[in-house]
């Protein structure tokens, strides 16, 4: 009796279902606990009307364990006939329909998952990989079932690879939450228009801002969903930046290897002397930049367009940030260096969005943040092979979701 009460307590199992026994199975090293609904007319899981009972079904739970033990729920489920509905089978208060386990054990799961990776999970619970994935995947389901569909005033979009191959995903964050709103397949138009367009006009016009790198299918589909888009796309300083050191780097390639061909090595090993923000270099290697600096080399001229560039982000009036970017505009392209040339006609082809943010003074830090996480979540993992579960993973961790089971908070 006393254990019956223990666990009635626990479970907070209350009329008509109620515990008719609990068998220690030491042997097992597990505790079952039965359980029992005597009524002759139950509700309709569906519509709630009181119907007759029709047959039972037998079910078990995996719970929390009691102690050292394993301990699983043991019922008979009534299954009742219902004039709309037909034969159903009742709802039990302590695991969700389809449930293997108690709302409480999958919170416990839920729990263990955001703090270790499946395998970890897995093998300290004594759960299988399809148990865990089961959960998992329920839970996203139900964090996006009750998530309330709105459209973020501030957004950030980023492509994440999902395997090698060139094969992406499209991220989508609320920049105010930190949160990710919407993972799609690719990193075509599509994928951001397609979820863009779910919603009203009235909440598209209220977007304020939109921060992205320079690629095109994510500009169209901005473009074509988006009310005054050329005033709410902002494209990222560090893509900006990116871009720059990657065109400093094409330079002092080039230069290096006709300097060494004479016997010069003076841009041997210098990579980074280039490449790294002079804050955070040694001293020895300030030193070494700065004699670089001060000699005609082509390289030493690319950097100064670079580091030009990096001093435009402070203005706060559109006006004079579109001057600033011209002239920096001018000096790059009269430099008779190729690849700053190239960096050149891009940022005055993209100038709108730089001066967006700019003014606006928006990055797309947070995103560059989450694709970090999400990167960590797949080495985790060890990869994922298909896309639904890559997704489902970013949204378990990333989405803000509410994922419990009801009951189990």
């Amino acid at each position: 009796m006393r254990d019956r009460e223990l666990y009635r307590k626990i479970l907070g199992i209350e009329a008509p279902w109620e515990i008719t026994e609990v068998d220690l199975m030491a042997d097992e090293g597990q505790i079952h606990v039965h359980l029992e609904n005597g009524e002759r007319r139950l509700p309709c899981p569906v519509c709630g009307a009181s119907c007759p009972r029709h047959d039972t079904r037998p079910r078990w739970w995996r719970h929390l364990d009691t102690c050292q033990f394993q301990t699983l729920l043991v019922a008979d489920v009534p299954r009742v006939r219902c004039d709309e509905h037909g034969v159903r089978q009742v709802k039990v208060p302590w695991a969700e329909p389809g449930s293997s386990f108690t709302a409480l054990f999958e919170a416990l799961v839920i729990d263990w998952l955001q703090e270790a990776s499946i395998a970890a999970t897995e093998r300290l619970l004594g759960l299988s990989w399809k148990s865990i994935d089961t959960i998992l995947r329920r839970a996203v389901k139900r964090g996006l079932a009750r998530r309330e569909a709105h459209l973020p005033k501030r957004l950030g979009v980023d492509e994440t690879s999902f395997q090698k191959r060139h094969e992406y995903v499209t991220v989508v964050v609320d920049q105010d939450r930190g949160t990710v709103v919407h993972v799609a397949d690719g990193r075509g138009r599509e994928a951001l228009g397609g979820f863009l367009e779910g919603f009203s006009e009235e909440e598209r016009t209220a977007v304020e801002s939109i921060s992205m790198d320079m690629w095109e299918a994510y500009i169209s589909a901005v473009k074509a969903h988006i009310p005054a888009a050329e005033e709410k796309i902002v494209f990222d300083k560090f893509h900006v930046a990116q871009h720059m050191s990657q065109a400093v780097d094409k330079v002092r390639r080039q230069e290096a290897k006709t300097l060494l061909a004479s016997g010069d090595e003076r841009l041997k090993g210098t990579k980074y002397l280039w490449l790294r923000a002079p804050a955070k270099l040694y001293d020895s290697q300030k030193a070494a930049l700065q004699a670089l600096k001060a000699s005609s080399l082509k390289t030493a001229r690319a950097w100064a367009i670079k580091e030009m560039a990096s001093g435009l982000w402070g203005y706060r009036r559109r006006g004079w940030a579109r001057k600033g970017w011209m002239r920096w505009y001018a000096w790059a392209i009269r430099s008779r260096l190729e690849p700053m040339k190239r960096v050149a006609r891009m940022i005055k082809g993209h100038l709108g969005g730089i001066v967006n943010a700019v003014v606006l003074g928006v990055t797309n830090a947070m995103s560059e943040g989450i694709n970090s996480k999400i990167q960590r979540i797949k080495f985790n993992a060890r990869g994922f092979r298909n896309r639904v579960r890559y997704r489902e993973a970013i949204l378990f961790h990333l989405g803000g979701l509410s994922l419990y089971p009801e009951g189990a908070t």
